[in-house]
């Protein structure tokens, strides 16, 4: 259940699709875009992102974490398109019988989310430059 979207993401909805009698623990990550980054003030943002890779890597990281983790379930959507600070850019979910693989796992798949899949993003700055950084680090991309 990993998906690249360039509408809106929600919540709720992502969470109600993890929904499982068994399960005695949900965890979730939401990542948000950010108003300043390495001191710079930022407006906006644009995402983008080879989708049928990102969807088949994004596939083989919540296998991945399925059979690493006990868990019952991992989902993960990554947002594409323009978006502005406060916005929720990926959300990741999770839900185990017990909390300690919940955390483990989601946090599994942001990190390797962040490492493997092919998305970049144009960060907009108040001063009217822009420039691509580096999903995983946030950094300037060289």
């Amino acid at each position: 259940m990993f998906s690249i979207l360039d509408t809106a993401l929600d919540p709720a909805q992502l969470r109600c699709a993890l929904k499982d009698d068994g399960a005695g623990a949900f965890a979730s990550f939401e990542g948000r875009v950010r108003n300043v980054n390495d001191g710079r003030s930022v407006l906006s943002l644009d995402y983008e992102a080879y989708t049928p890779l990102a969807e088949k890597e994004g596939e083989r990281i919540l296998a991945e974490a399925r059979a690493k983790f006990p868990i019952l379930s991992a989902a993960c959507a990554q947002r594409t398109g323009a978006l502005a600070p406060g916005d929720l850019a990926v959300w990741v979910g999770v839900t185990a019988a017990h909390r300690s693989a919940a955390f483990d796992a989601c946090r599994y798949v942001i990190d390797e989310l962040k490492k493997r899949v092919p998305v970049w993003k144009r960060e907009h700055y108040a001063d009217g430059s822009s420039g691509w950084v580096n999903s995983a680090t946030g950094e300037p991309r060289a």
